[in-house]
């Protein structure tokens, strides 16, 4: 039996270029949100994109993952301020998500600077959606004490 089954749902209108969406999470975590192509590949002007709602996984997922680990280690974080960066670009096959950026910002009491990029990078390679989007993306962490 699975861990968790979470799921969403999308009503697109139209064409590609000229159509839209309503993206609606089934959890009620959110309002419904709208989503078009233009919103994916040029300006978001309030609406979201496939890759902002991946990069919100993965920086969420990522987070937990790493106060996990930190927390498991003896040094539980105060405060871990994760962003995430999801990079759409043309290739061959056509448009392709093939970069995420991971940076982190800790105030973990009695962890220095090295032993907190360690414990990011195992955090990575532990995360469930890092390992969701390997090989194929190329994921990177930076990690900085306060």
């Amino acid at each position: 039996m699975a861990m968790a089954e979470r799921s969403a749902q999308v009503v697109w209108n139209g064409t590609l270029a000229r159509g839209n969406g309503v993206l609606t999470l089934h959890s009620g975590a959110t309002r419904d949100l709208p989503v078009t192509w233009a919103s994916r590949t040029e300006r978001a002007d309030g609406k979201t994109s496939p890759e902002e709602l991946i990069a919100a996984a993965h920086a969420t997922c990522f987070a937990m993952g790493l106060s996990h680990g930190l927390s498991e280690a003896g040094t539980p974080p105060d405060e871990l301020n994760v962003q995430a960066a999801c990079t759409l670009d043309a290739t061959e096959a056509g448009p392709t998500i093939v970069a995420m950026a991971l940076r982190v910002r800790g105030r973990v009491p009695g962890l220095d600077a090295s032993a907190f990029r360690a414990a990011a990078e195992q955090a990575k390679i532990g995360c469930p959606v890092s390992r969701a989007l390997a090989p194929s993306v190329q994921v990177t962490v930076t990690a900085e004490l306060d």
